[in-house]
């Protein structure tokens, strides 16, 4: 009896994740409809309205949302550990050059706001481009928190 209830779960479950469609977005705005058997449809038939000169405004304002104080010092780190994480290429220096390449900016404009590490972990808090962004280290990976590639 379990087992006509487990080959009957998987055969609804198999008949529903086989029939996917999927909803894209295409170059000028609208929603596409792609359908498990080769075709599509438009969901938004209309070409959406946008206000360039709202767009343009938007792109060239640069909110700092750091606000930090004049004469802020960034926090000194363990030197031991960054010793020890020198070899891995995973010390302070190194994650400020991967936050500068992921938020398009220089190594200077990265800026560490709060760090806690030991020797296999680490999380830090940067300001990169007025935007506070958030890192961690497990040994010697280095990850924005919340990706996990």
């Amino acid at each position: 009896m379990k087992n006509l209830l487990f080959i009957s779960m998987f055969l609804v479950s198999f008949v529903g994740f086989s029939q996917n469609n999927h909803i894209v977005k295409i170059e000028d705005g609208r929603r596409v409809l792609l359908k498990a058997d080769f075709t599509w449809e438009y969901i938004d038939l209309e070409k959406p309205v946008t206000n360039n000169n709202q767009e343009t405004t938007t792109k060239t304002d640069k909110v700092d949302t750091c606000a930090l104080a004049k004469d802020f010092e960034e926090p000194k780190l363990n030197s031991k550990i960054q010793a020890q994480l020198k070899k891995g290429r995973a010390t302070i220096k190194h994650i400020k050059k991967k936050v500068a390449k992921d938020y398009n900016c220089n190594v200077e404009d990265v800026t560490l706001l709060v760090a806690s590490e030991k020797k296999v972990i680490g999380s830090y808090t940067f300001c990169a481009n007025g935007k506070k962004v958030f890192y961690k280290r497990t040994g010697n990976k280095i990850l924005e928190k919340g990706k996990l590639f």
